[in-house]
Order: C-alpha cells, then sequence, then structure tokens
C-alpha cells in the first residue's frame, strides 16, 4: 500500500503515539507578527477527533517511520 506524500510531511506520530501536526499559516504575511507570535507557528499540537486521526493512518500506513524526533532512533 502506497504512502500519501503529503500527508507524511504533514503529520509526525510521536514516542507515544499520538498524531501531532504544525499549526497553519506559518510563511503567509509572517513580516508583520511578533517574534513571539511567529515562535508560536512552531509547536507541535495534536491531531483531535476519532475520523481525523482515522483518515490519517489510511493514507500513511507507514506512519511509524515517520516519527516527530528521529535522532532519538538507534540505528541498527
Amino acid at each position: 500500500m502506497k504512502t500519501h506524500k503529503a500527508t507524511a510531511k504533514r503529520f509526525r506520530l510521536t514516542g507515544s503515539g499520538k498524531l501531532v501536526r504544525t499549526k497553519g499559516g506559518k510563511s503567509h504575511l509572517r513580516r508583520r507578527t511578533s517574534s513571539r507570535t511567529a515562535a508560536l507557528f512552531s509547536e507541535m499540537i495534536p491531531v483531535k477527533g476519532k475520523g481525523f486521526i482515522k483518515r490519517i493512518r489510511r493514507l500513511a500506513p507507514y506512519m511509524h517511520k515517520y516519527r516527530a524526533n528521529p535522532s532519538t532512533h538507534t540505528a541498527k
């Protein structure tokens, strides 16, 4: 089964198994925002709603390969 690449790029799976995403609107008209407001766009927020989670897991069946922090995994 193929992975939907746009979904794989937009969502990450945490170590505890939660789906997280970044906030939208990071690039558009960013010069006008304060540095504090711009920094808030970089944080990851959890995906809510069972229907959304089910859809994302169907689009990216190999989501475990796209962890939120890949540096914590050891190479085999």
